[in-house]
This record gives C-alpha cells, sequence and structure tokens, in this order.
C-alpha cells in the first residue's frame, strides 16, 4: 500500500496530530545527531532501497555532524550477535563520541545510558536514522517525542524489510509529529544560506561526495564556466530559449 494511501485512510489523524505543532526550522546549535543500530549485520535487513544506495546514505547521515560540527551519539543493538558492528567509516568520523553499546534494549530509550548521553547533550532537536526503520528508528523517535524533543528522521538513511513497512513506519512516525525528512531537507535547513559557514564552500565538496546528483550539478556548471562555449544551435534565436 502506497503511503499516499495510507494517509488518507487516517487523515483525520493525521491532521489532528499535525495541527498540533508549528513549523520548526533546524537549528545547527541546539541539534544532535544520533546514529542508530546502522550496524553491518543489520544492513542486511535493508531491502526498501537499493544497497550500494544505502551504504552511500548511512555514511552521508553519519557524515552530517562532521560538516556541521554537531555533538554526535552512535548507539548499538547486541553489536557482538549478528547485528554485528559500526562500520569503521562511521567510527572513524566521530572518535569522541558516546558509543552506547546496548546488551539487549531494542528500543535505545530504554537504556540508562543513552538517555543520560541525550540529555547531557543539552539540544532540544535530535536527526536521527537507523536501522530497522520501523523498530530502531520509530521507536526511538516516538520515545524522544514523548520527553518533549523535536525530532528529524532522516528517511534516506533509515532502511527496513520492504517498502510497504517503510510506508507505514513513516507514516506512524508523521502521525507522532516526527519530521520525516530527505538528507537534502537536512542539509538546507541546518546550512540556511550559501554563503553561511557551513556554506558553498562546506557543502558543495560534501554534496559532490555524498549526494552526487547535486555534485554532479556544481561540476557541470563549473565546466562551463571555465570552458564551455555555445555550439550552433544553443544561441539565442538559433533553437534554445535562452
Amino acid at each position: 500500500m502506497k503511503l499516499l494511501t495510507l494517509l488518507s485512510l487516517t487523515l483525520p489523524a493525521l491532521t489532528t496530530a499535525s495541527s498540533s505543532f508549528a513549523w520548526e526550522r533546524l537549528n545547527k546549535n541546539d541539534s544532535l545527531l544520533i546514529i542508530v543500530d546502522l550496524q553491518e549485520g543489520l544492513y542486511h535487513l535493508t531491502r526498501d532501497v537499493d544497497p550500494t544506495l544505502y551504504r552511500n546514505n548511512m555514511l552521508a547521515h553519519a557524515a552530517i555532524g562532521q560538516v556541521f560540527n554537531l555533538p554526535t551519539i552512535l548507539t548499538t543493538s547486541a553489536e557482538t550477535g549478528p547485528n554485528g558492528p559500526i562500520p569503521q567509516e562511521i567510527l572513524d568520523m566521530h572518535p569522541t563520541a558516546p558509543l552506547i553499546k546496548r546488551g539487549g534494549e531494542v528500543n535505545a530509550w530504554d537504556n540508562e545510558e543513552f538517555r543520560e548521553a541525550v540529555r547531557a547533550s543539552n539540544k532540544s532537536q535530535i536527526i536521527i536514522a537507523g536501522i530497522v526503520t520501523d523498530v530502531c528508528t520509530a521507536f526511538l523517535a516516538r520515545s524522544l517525542r514523548a520527553e518533549g524533543y523535536s525530532v528529524w528522521a532522516n528517511h534516506e538513511a533509515s532502511g527496513t524489510t520492504t517498502v510497504q513497512i517503510a510506508e507505514l513506519a513513516n507514516a506512524q512516525l508523521i502521525h507522532a509529529g516526527v519530521n520525516v525528512v530527505s538528507l537534502f531537507s537536512i542539509v538546507c535547513d541546518l546550512m540556511r544560506d550559501w554563503r553561511n559557514t557551513p556554506g558553498a564552500l562546506q557543502l558543495l565538496p560534501w554534496l559532490d561526495r555524498y549526494m552526487p546528483a547535486y555534485g554532479m550539478l556544481a561540476r557541470g556548471h563549473r565546466a562551463a564556466v571555465l570552458n564551455g562555449s555555445l555550439i550552433p544551435g544553443q544561441g539565442e534565436g538559433e533553437g534554445l530559449p535562452l
């Protein structure tokens, strides 16, 4: 069942939930990044997106903390079993960040050490992504909402077993007042203005690595400025409206 269908079936509840919250913008000075169970074993449960793309999305989520210098918390679920560790690339991005290795709690919020780390950050806006969307992301996001935090769930960096389950989980999160958003949405809201710092100087190389669709757009523009020239048919009055 498609997400729009799910939402239409529960429109009254969705309207009630969403109307209770004013639009809130991400503030890089009040944001905490959480990496929830993005583990090498759990990665194999992600079937709702291309695996190569999803691996990049996982790394991109972690790299948000780097480019915006956000406090970051990492947590794993029973990592010595089949769930596995967090990829070394992510650990290398955040060598001094708290890494909460939960022994058995499915919902990260049930772990006292994790709760204390979140509270110690003294941030009210939480950006999260996890495997799987309907459990690791959804359980924590709703728990954080219940505690009064504002939550942004990175849809692209959360993965689960089927597209249908992902759509249902995201619909439930929206009902709970969670902002279910894209990677580019998070980055643009934190940046606010290409002239800021971080701005174009820092974000264009970052996007080139983690969001190549925009990176190649910037490359194409650079090429046109540096060595581009019009060919017959491109000029004004020659076919293409310029």
